[in-house]
């Protein structure tokens, strides 16, 4: 067996291969990251043969083009976190280091771990990945945008905001479409008014809804000479809104085709569902990098840190959050919907909030719960079982 070891860089990746002894069979060597530079690499490693195990480290973005090639020339890929190489090479004697130290090391990090080759499913969760992180981007414009229309209403008409449960429901997007300021809504034909409430609301909100809005207007200390410019600049945001909104749907229908494709079970978990769970599932990965529960909670960043020096031992912990931030920003989602919808965690929640952690603490702890859950599950490849059911229980 033979082992390539390849350190990914921008413009040139530098390559080595080892044999099942250690020792150099191939000196290292540099590729252009070009197609003729990967044409050269499939062309290298041809006279060692199928028995090739390729190591890679996952270096930004840089080894998505080696590892397609490579995996459809068929050789075994192992995308390894750059922390593993990392802490194999402080093992060595030598402190050198430079890109053509980095192949070697990776190449004997791949020989000497029994590293497997990484999940065939890795261009599906890439993609996933890519439309996850696409949603959130989304979630933020759109939360921006009604920040925004916010702020506005606030100057020109503060008191509608108590109108309705949300600005943005239909019947109130409808409204500000027709009317922005407080005067707006005094001028605002209170038949005309009725009618439009009525249809937008389904008839949930009628006349008086309608009276209750004009009569907050007739008492409003809205800004009257910013009437115009509001008015413009909230159909320009309502407008942003409704169409990020379409956008964000169009991508969850790609993420629920994507998950359909992909053999999983945490959508089976109380509490994460097809957004949250694609994020998760994308944002790991392959779990077998992780060799233990502990190592995936530290990646997500949801882990206390320890402040100690001598005698002295810190008693206030912080979460960590390091690691991931789409993948923290995923559980957090998902343990907030699990302690309405998972009784198990829903009385661990409410246990630590009796013992008097503030809600994001207890929130954390409940996120830690999770992420062990998916752990068992991703590694198991099996559904969730929920606790005292007859069939057998997850133990964490």
């Amino acid at each position: 067996m033979f082992y390539c070891g390849i350190d990914v860089a921008k413009r040139k990746h530098a390559v080595v291969v080892l044999d099942d002894r250690g020792h150099v069979q191939k000196k290292v060597f540099e590729i252009e990251n070009t197609h003729v530079g990967l044409e050269c690499l499939v062309k290298e490693l041809k006279p060692f043969g199928g028995d090739v195990q390729v190591g890679l480290e996952a270096t930004g973005h840089y080894w998505l083009s080696l590892y397609d090639v490579l995996t459809c020339n068929n050789y075994p890929v192992s995308v390894i976190n750059p922390i593993q190489v990392a802490a194999y090479r402080k093992s060595g004697m030598r402190k050198v280091k430079n890109d053509r130290t980095d192949a070697i090391w990776i190449a004997d990090f791949v020989r000497i771990s029994n590293i497997p080759a990484s999940n065939r499913d890795i261009p599906s969760l890439l993609q996933l990945r890519e439309l996850s992180r696409f949603r959130f981007w989304l979630s933020e414009q759109i939360g921006d945008c009604k920040r925004k229309l916010l702020t506005i209403l606030d100057r020109v008409f503060p008191e509608y905001e108590t109108m309705f449960s949300s600005v943005f429901v239909a019947s109130s997007r409808a409204m500000l479409q027709e009317a922005v300021s407080a005067q707006d809504f005094v001028d605002f034909d209170l038949g005309e008014l009725t009618e439009l409430i009525s249809k937008t609301s389904r008839g949930r909100f009628g006349a008086e809804k309608a009276q209750q809005i004009q009569e907050q207007a007739r008492k409003s200390i809205g800004v009257g000479f910013l009437a115009d410019a509001a008015q413009v600049e909230i159909r320009c945001l309502l407008a942003q809104i409704e169409l990020l909104e379409e956008q964000k749907h169009e991508v969850e229908r790609a993420q629920e085709e994507l998950m359909q494709s992909i053999p999983q079970y945490i959508t089976t978990i109380p509490g994460i569902g097809l957004s949250t769970g694609a994020a998760i599932l994308a944002e790991i990965g392959d779990v077998s990098r992780f060799e233990n529960e502990t190592k995936l909670v530290a990646y997500a960043g949801i882990d206390a840190t320890v402040y100690q020096s001598g005698q002295f031992q810190g008693k206030r912990t912080h979460m960590s959050k390091r690691g991931s931030p789409y993948l923290r920003l995923a559980l957090w989602q998902a343990a907030s919907m699990a302690i309405r919808h998972n009784e198990e965690l829903k009385a661990y929640y409410q246990k630590k909030r009796a013992e008097g952690k503030a809600h994001g603490t207890a929130l954390g702890a409940v996120c830690r719960k999770l992420l062990i859950r998916v752990y068992v599950i991703l590694k198991e490849n099996r559904p969730y079982v929920v606790r005292n059911s007859p069939s057998p229980t997850l133990d964490s």
